[in-house]
């Protein structure tokens, strides 16, 4: 075999066990679908930029056209004749799905398999070890998140340590809390809960692989290819399904790709075709447009989609960047009852109980709980209340199982599915889905809510903290507004990636189209009417900055107020005033991931946005690569 992979530094030699010989020629005979990966990135980037020189909205299909990449029509996926998948033992109760990375960063091998023994002893129905959103890029940690997941999934010894070691901190926990231990027995518990794992979006570039040529490689190959190679066989020795997250898909040709993808691997590893099973994140307002496309391009593959909130306000601040009136209020005001969000949920209930042609309906996750019983008393017991009070809405609204973001919550929300008792909600009643209108300006309905200081002080004090995070290798991480640290009645919640994307994403908009303020403010002066102007900005955003150079180490490591922190700062200042709005937050971030040099940041930062402004180009690859020699293959 002709080899068309190059991996950085000495990675081959330190993850032997990662980058196995049928890894790595599993992902030489997928090379060829990175170039389709990079034609559908383009066209995503085209349709933007049509968006906004035709200052179109999106629309849905011709419903006579055929699905790119593949030979349905569009009809026919919205009818419900196509070929979708049963739903395995293994998901059909999935009450609870806990989320978060199997490692920390720069964490040894044996504090990492912690986060994985929380993970699987944690009572969820399943968890969602990610590579994406929530995983920390810098050095290996994606390395070690494969890594620490084989280990886990083998049982291996180490691991079994580190996991009985966990059971007794968190059975002390649980004892001080709810007054009873929550493991019983903990190696049967490591039995319960099903293993996920969410695959970085086809937006993003790997950053220890690249084709030979230079050009950047898929993570989304990566991911998939180094777990499903890795773990296939133990999974199905043990019973167990192959199941995948796939993020930030935006169309059914999108879908298709990933299809191909998933298609290829099977037969490559000789497992029988729809052998790997996929949940999708709706997170893109395209894809509400085309979920019925998605679901059949994605075939026997395909058990459910995931409501998500963050990442969906973004997807749909960008598609209307171009409409001066399109302007979100406080974003504390858009939960999953506002207005277009509202309107999106209806359509994935309604769009997974259309069933197929062989009668089969999929499946409703709802979306993330990310608060976390830390705090005082009544803060707890407040945010408790909310949290059980989101769990019963979903349920009562169709979904068959909601996300949490850290260990503690599951027995907190569970109780809310299992009073009810059923596994699942597959098939319920709903009106069928309609393509009117009407239906396309419920996606973009925006409804009165406050547009305030207060409000973009919020939005400042997060978006600079969840830069700094993620610098220091922290994707998730707990925050709240700096004007809240040592109020323990204001909890913290955990955070991801699309925290800091959208709030950068309302900012741009805010001051982009010159959002009128709805409330007097008398700190700054400004009374309803007043313009969030370039001048006015630029003041809140050097206060709340200062507020966290001045924070205590617990909220913004100290460590970081040197090196990490005026970086994010950059970031943010770059993204809200581009006049050209940035595709991904994650970009601006990933070029700087570790690096502490504030002029190095600042120049990668200048030259990403001005080739986005000229033509459209993301730079995506690592620009610190380097170092082929010690781990080329040819």
């Amino acid at each position: 075999m002709t080899w068309k992979l190059d991996y950085r530094n000495s990675v081959l030699k330190a993850y032997p066990e990662v980058y196995t010989p049928a890894a790595l020629e599993a992902l030489e005979v997928l090379v060829p679908l990175n170039r389709d990966r990079r034609e559908l990135m383009a066209r995503r980037i085209a349709r933007r930029l049509a968006r906004e020189n035709g200052r179109q909205r999106i629309a849905f299909l011709d419903p006579q056209a055929l699905i790119p990449r593949t030979r349905i029509r569009v009809q026919d996926a919205r009818d419900g004749n196509l070929e979708g998948s049963e739903i395995p033992a293994d998901l059909k109760r999935q009450w609870i799905q806990g989320t978060g990375p199997a490692t920390k960063p720069r964490a040894s091998m044996e504090s990492g398999l912690r986060n994985a023994a929380y993970a699987l002893l944690s009572g969820a129905d399943g968890w969602m070890f990610d590579g994406e959103d929530a995983l920390g890029q810098v050095d290996t940690m994606s390395l070690d998140n494969q890594r620490n997941l084989q280990l886990a999934i083998a049982q291996d010894p180490l691991f079994l340590r580190v996991a009985e070691e966990v059971a007794a901190e968190m059975n002390q926990w649980a004892q001080g809390f709810f007054g009873r231990p929550i493991i019983a027995d903990w190696r049967r518990q490591l039995d319960f809960t099903t293993t996920i794992f969410r695959a970085r979006g086809l937006h993003l570039d790997d950053r220890h692989v690249r084709e030979q040529d230079g050009t950047g490689f898929s993570a989304s190959i990566v991911d998939l290819t180094l777990y499903v190679v890795n773990n296939h066989q133990r999974l199905r020795d043990s019973g167990a399904s192959i199941v995948l997250y796939l993020p930030k898909i935006q169309t059914g040709e999108e879908a298709a790709l990933w299809n191909d993808l998933l298609a290829a691997l099977e037969q490559h590893l000789g497992l029988p075709p729809g052998t790997i099973k996929v949940y999708v994140l709706v997170e893109q307002i395209e894809a509400a447009f085309q979920l019925m496309e998605i679901r059949a391009a994605l075939g026997r593959h395909f058990v459910g989609f995931n409501t998500g909130r963050w990442d969906y306000i973004n997807s749909v601040a960008d598609a209307m960047a171009w409409d001066p009136g399109f302007l979100n209020p406080n974003i504390d005001s858009i939960g999953m009852t506002y207005g277009y969000m509202r309107n999106y949920e209806d359509r994935v209930r309604r769009a997974v109980n259309t069933p197929d042609r062989n009668g089969r309906c999929a499946l409703w996750q709802g979306g993330m709980e990310p608060n976390i019983p830390v705090g005082s008393a009544a803060g707890v017991a407040a945010g408790m209340r909310r949290a059980k009070a989101g769990g019963k809405r979903e349920q009562l609204a169709g979904a068959s199982g909601k996300w949490v973001a850290h260990w503690k919550m599951v027995h907190i929300v569970r109780p809310v599915w299992e009073e009810v008792g059923a596994d699942n909600q597959l098939g319920r009643d709903f009106p069928p889905l309609t393509y009117t209108q009407e239906d396309a300006d419920g996606l973009v309905l925006l409804e009165p809510a406050p547009r305030t200081i207060r409000g973009a002080r919020d939005l400042l004090s997060v978006a600079l903290q969840y830069g700094n995070a993620f610098g220091q290798g922290f994707q998730a991480a707990a925050l709240k507004p700096a004007d809240f640290f040592g109020d323990d009645d204001q909890l913290y919640l955990m955070e991801d990636m699309a925290t800091g994307e959208i709030r950068v994403s309302i900012l741009w908009e805010w001051l982009q189209k010159g959002a009128k303020l709805t409330d007097d403010d008398p700190a700054t002066g400004t009374r309803t009417g007043d313009t969030l102007d370039a001048a006015l900005l630029a003041r809140l955003l050097s206060e709340e900055y200062e507020k966290l150079l001045a924070a205590r180490d617990r909220d913004v490591h100290d460590d970081s107020k040197a090196t990490t922190l005026p970086i994010a700062r950059e970031i943010v200042a770059k993204y809200v005033t581009s006049g050209v709005k940035p595709p991904w937050y994650i970009d601006l971030l990933n070029l700087s991931l570790n690096n502490y040099d504030l002029a190095t940041a600042k120049s990668r930062i200048r030259s990403y946005i001005e080739a986005f402004e000229r033509d459209g180009t993301r730079i995506t690859e690592n620009l610190d690569f380097g170092g082929l020699n010690q781990g080329a293959r040819s």
